[in-house]
């Protein structure tokens, strides 16, 4: 619908005044700071040099009041730094809402601005703002502060904002899903992920706006913005739950690649990144045992690689079977260790019996091997006055007196000659095959889960109390030993785990549902579906969908009539080039996506004189540009690139046990998809 002229003045004139109060705050935050830095540092010194005139109580109130000034300081500097990002394009949206009481004028952009209580535009995250999101012109509700607010929402607009000028005004009755959307789906991708604050739909809305649930498992389909959602749900909580900050939450990334490419959202909405890391930094910070843990990718290629692998034997140690085995191998272990000793000294003697005693009843709520250290607690309180001097002497001590060692490689050995390995298994390992994955430097991702397991079994885990949010992406690629692992770290912490069990690309376990998960994060979880796509052209989700015969798929770009076209190589670097050089003059973003390594490192060597600007993207990168790459398909996960070539070698298509993997490697794709060698 078409503003009046009256209407159109209006709405340059209040942007001009919204710039307006933006630069006269910027300047003002910036010369406060320069003052206020100024008293900080005078207040500092003036401390330091009265310390020996203050008593403790003064220089505790003098000390607290200097950190507290610094705090306010700092937090203005990020409102500072927010409103220096947005001067140019102060808000993206606006809605008018008709309560009982009165009608309500509300621009919402990525944070507030406000002179005097005018408030000039309020920040996404309020609750009033979120009727821009779920709400079609007509009644509408919100939850307030107060309660619940019931009303008619009677306009809904979008604006198209550059280097603070207007350049575009749409109403809409509907959804965001019109002008301002398929303009965004439009634009070529970029090398970092961006915010999509001025996009997001209803659906999304109640991953993100959602505080009822302590725990939200998230299936989302292939470009449904899982990752999205999940960023954008950490500033949501940042801005809504009191004294949580970007160091109380901790995202797995399924990579490095993949941790860099999102690296640019938070900040871009106003928030520090906050603390991240992949199951395999996890788990190398707890095996001391083993040089070197395998990579997932690692794990992956092993399986297309490796014609020797014992499969079964992995997909075993990969199961939800194994995690009963172990922890019933576990409680065997602690019943059959006994003191087969008297522990005596000068000072002291404790007869095996009384030891046992400490071991069997006093002390057998603690993990195994916290009991002995609790054991050598209690004998210095009882003969050394609480004093810790022969503590380290006395666990050694203790520890020769049991029937069992604490080897932890050795214990992980002999569970597979274990009644309970044997049980589910059907038979032992012999001593050969054993050390075949333990006689090793890096330890099989498999093992290493399952070895730290054991050790937490054990030992328990490293309690992070610290962290009160836990972010899961890619969740469909973790078993539910990981799971368990993870719950118990973080046992008081909310978690958000996205994933799609259709992207699934770990060959040895897969869910039918995430809803399975609901079995371990019981307390106040919620399972929600993303059913809608916004990466890829209808053309490539139709293919997609035939991939793993998928119906249920809704795309929202509008079409671009571009086939997806399915080469068969005779002259492959002629073939390609020709390719490259065609989408070059289209697209931003091109990404050659192989089936293995081996065959990124061969297309890269075939085609890197003739393209300067490609790069070779492999598990461990953290910088990459995304012009032109080539990256294996299961690095390539939670990435998007305008154009994508799928290749594999005529000789080793995707199998039909492989269909996942395609389907992930096929589903990057945004605007175009060639395919070669595949039927």
């Amino acid at each position: 619908m078409e503003l009046s002229k009256k209407e159109t003045n209006y709405e340059h004139e209040h942007l001009e005044n919204t710039l307006h109060v933006i630069r006269t705050k910027i300047s003002e935050l910036g010369q406060e700071f320069y003052d206020k830095e100024e008293k900080i540092q005078e207040f500092k010194e003036l401390i330091w040099d009265s310390k020996h005139d203050m008593d403790p109580t003064e220089m505790r109130f003098m000390m607290a009041e200097s950190d507290s000034e610094v705090l306010k300081m700092e937090r203005k500097s990020k409102y500072f730094q927010t409103l220096f990002r947005i001067q140019n394009k102060p808000y993206f949206g606006k809605i008018i809402f008709q309560d009982q009481h009165a009608k309500e004028e509300i621009y919402i952009g990525i944070t507030h601005v406000e002179d005097d209580l005018n408030y000039y535009v309020h920040d996404w995250r309020s609750p009033i703002c979120s009727l821009f999101y779920d709400y079609e012109i007509g009644p509408a509700h919100y939850l307030s502060p107060d309660g619940m607010v019931t009303g008619e929402l009677k306009v809904k607009r979008q604006y198209q904002i550059e280097n603070g000028e207007l350049k575009g005004i749409f109403d809409t009755s509907m959804n965001i899903q019109d002008e301002i959307l398929q303009q965004v789906l439009a634009e070529d991708s970029n090398d970092k992920m961006k915010n999509i604050v001025n996009t997001i739909q209803q659906e999304q809305n109640q991953v993100i706006r959602n505080t009822d649930d302590k725990n939200l498992i998230v299936q989302g389909i292939a470009g449904s913005g899982k990752t999205s959602v999940a960023l954008h749900r950490i500033a949501f909580l940042l801005y809504k739950i009191k004294n949580l900050s970007s160091n109380h939450i901790l995202i797995f990334s399924p990579n490095k690649v993949f941790s860099e490419y999102i690296s640019n959202v938070l900040p871009e909405l106003g928030e520090d990144n906050t603390l991240q890391t992949t199951f395999n930094l996890f788990m190398e910070s707890n095996i001391k045992e083993f040089p070197h843990v395998e990579e997932f990718t690692k794990f992956i290629e092993r399986y297309y690689k490796d014609k020797n692998i014992n499969k079964e034997l992995i997909i075993y140690k990969q199961s939800n079977q194994v995690i009963e085995d172990m922890k019933k191998y576990i409680e065997d272990y602690q019943k059959n260790m006994n003191f087969i000793e008297d522990l005596e000294t000068r000072d002291f003697t404790y007869t095996k019996e009384e030891l046992n005693y400490f071991l069997k009843e006093r002390y057998n709520h603690f993990k195994l091997f916290d009991i002995i250290p609790t054991i050598a607690t209690k004998i210095c309180d009882t003969y050394y006055d609480g004093k810790k001097t022969y503590h380290k002497k006395l666990i050694s001590e203790l520890n020769k007196r049991l029937n069992l060692t604490k080897d932890f490689k050795q214990i992980y050995k002999n569970f597979y000659h274990s009644k309970f390995f044997q049980d589910s298994y059907g038979h032992f390992l012999t001593d050969s095959e054993i050390n075949s994955f333990m006689n090793t430097k890096e330890i099989a991702y498999e093992d290493a889960c399952l070895f730290i397991y054991m050790k937490g079994l054990l030992e328990g885990f490293s309690y992070r109390g610290m962290i009160k949010q836990v972010v899961i992406d890619e969740a469909q690629d973790y078993n539910q030993l990981q799971y368990q692992m993870i719950q118990t770290i973080f046992p008081n912490a909310g978690f958000t785990i996205l994933g799609d069990v259709n992207q699934t690309i770990n060959p040895y376990y897969k869910y039918d549902s995430l809803q399975e998960l609901s079995n371990i994060f019981k307390e106040d979880t919620k399972y929600l579906e993303l059913n809608k796509t916004y990466r890829s052209s209808k053309e490539i989700i139709e293919y997609t969908n035939q991939i793993l015969g998928l119906n249920h798929v809704t795309a929202i770009r509008k079409e671009n009539h571009v086939p997806v076209l399915l080469r068969k190589e005779k002259d492959l670097r002629i073939e390609l080039q020709q390719d490259l050089n065609h989408l070059k003059e289209k697209y931003q973003s091109i990404a050659i996506i192989t089936k293995t390594d081996e065959e990124a490192k061969k297309l890269y060597e075939l085609l890197k004189e003739e393209n300067q600007e490609l790069s070779l993207l492999e598990s461990n990168t953290e910088k990459f540009n995304r012009n032109l790459i080539i990256v294996p398909s299961y690095t390539a996960k939670g990435l998007e690139f305008d154009a994508v070539i799928i290749y594999t070698e005529i000789s080793h298509p995707y199998t039909q046990e492989e269909k996942y993997l395609y389907y992930v490697a096929c589903t990057r794709a945004q605007h175009q998809l060639i395919v070669y060698n595949q039927n």
